[in-house]
């Protein structure tokens, strides 16, 4: 009861704050203390965690890691395969992986730290920030829980289309058919950064999606420009900023961002069929994605939200609350964060990821304080089914799907 009543009082501080800071809220969060975990209870847990994995992922070509975690204490963990198939590299424990899209939960969680420092309104428009952006009712709230509407870079940014062109069958006969065509690069090094993505929307000003906080639409674009909006507010590139302030100071050792700087270090992530992939005109763009690191270092990240290490708990609170209306599977976002918040059930907290032959999941039990971290380097859609780890500790055994 007391850790309830000290987290509406933070909420009920925080809603009194106007929305735009609560750097100046002073709250003690009083936090359930969690008892060590027997040896035997342990070593029951990993048996299980095992079996299930093996069953899950660990026969099905996984080429990752894996981490379970209770209490913040490590449960089971597992490496498998190559960092690269060509020299033969073992993935192991200090080896960074792509994160893909799990690297939105950095981006978000900087922007609130901002927002506690009295730095960042998630009220304002975003050209408030970045005079440039052309979509002036975008606020930085809704950008954070992809209510923004903004078309994605991804397909806008496109070097290729195709068009209509009148040509004859195999009868003779004429029709229309669609003809692959290549457009003009608009930047002419081919590789973009984040500067081109709100370059090429201020110039052009590519249609939205959908009007401003009417609809959720997940979009990268929204993530690429909270990370110029970070870099605007501090005066620091992305990737400094983010080791000074997030992964030095939680000791990640094995975490970085990639950017342009590091295209000679380029490991490949590969397809399901082995083929790697090769960089492309994307691979530069950060804030959506680009964070490499370790399930050994998640799970630094993963303690350090736990326990109130960068984010107050009334922020967190915040972060985790649905910022869309329900819908029949229940799935919903929050700010940086993912929801699945079924009736009468724990709300799970998580993220997963794609990007080339990259994919991740970062599922968090808040109440049971356990974590499931998987990340893998080669393609492989088993690895969303790792969800189903969570039901060894809530005893419920849950098939539901996670947005990908």
């Amino acid at each position: 009861m007391i850790v309830r009543l000290t987290l509406i009082l933070g909420i009920f501080l925080l809603s009194c704050s106007g929305g735009t800071s609560q750097g100046s809220v002073a709250m003690e969060v009083i936090r359930p203390s969690k008892p060590t975990l027997s040896k035997e209870d342990k070593e029951k847990l990993m048996e299980e965690i095992k079996a299930k994995y093996e069953k899950l992922l660990g026969t099905k070509g996984f080429s990752g890691e894996i981490v379970v975690a209770k209490n913040g204490e490590i449960i089971f963990e597992d490496y498998k395969g190559f960092s690269n198939y060509s020299s033969k590299t073992p993935i192991q424990p200090e080896t960074p992986i792509h994160l893909a899209s799990i690297s939105k939960t950095f981006t978000g969680m900087a922007a609130l730290k901002l927002w506690e420092q009295n730095k960042l309104d998630l009220k304002a428009p975003v050209s408030q920030y970045l005079p440039k952006f052309p979509y002036h009712q975008v606020t930085i709230e809704q950008l954070l829980s992809h209510r923004s509407g903004l078309p994605d870079y991804t397909y806008f940014m496109e070097t290729k289309k195709y068009i209509s062109v009148r040509t004859k069958n195999k009868r003779g006969k004429w029709v229309n058919r669609l003809q692959l065509v290549k457009n003009e690069s608009p930047f002419k090094n081919g590789i973009y950064n984040n500067q081109d993505v709100l370059d090429f929307m201020a110039t052009r000003k590519p249609l939205p999606a959908a009007s401003p906080d009417k609809v959720f639409k997940y979009c990268n674009t929204n993530y690429v420009v909270l990370a110029l909006v970070i870099e605007k507010i501090t005066g620091k590139d992305f990737p400094t900023y983010m080791k000074e302030t997030i992964f030095k100071p939680l000791k990640m050792d094995n975490t970085f961002i990639f950017d342009a700087r590091m295209v000679d270090k380029y490991t490949p992530s590969y397809n399901a069929r082995m083929v790697p992939y090769k960089i492309e005109k994307y691979d530069c763009i950060y804030g959506d994605k680009n964070v490499y690191s370790t399930a050994r270092d998640m799970l630094l990240w993963d303690k350090a939200l736990n326990e109130g290490k960068f984010l107050n708990q009334a922020t967190l609170t915040m972060a985790y609350e649905p910022q869309s209306p329900t819908n029949k599977y229940y799935h919903n976002y929050g700010l940086g964060w993912r929801v699945l918040a079924k009736p009468n059930e724990e709300r799970l907290i998580y993220h997963n990821g794609w990007w080339h032959g990259n994919n991740t999941v970062f599922t968090r039990l808040i109440n049971q304080a356990a974590t499931i971290i998987i990340l893998g380097n080669r393609f492989n859609k088993s690895i969303y089914k790792g969800k189903e780890l969570a039901s060894i500790f809530t005893g419920k055994e849950d098939t539901t799907s996670l947005e990908e």
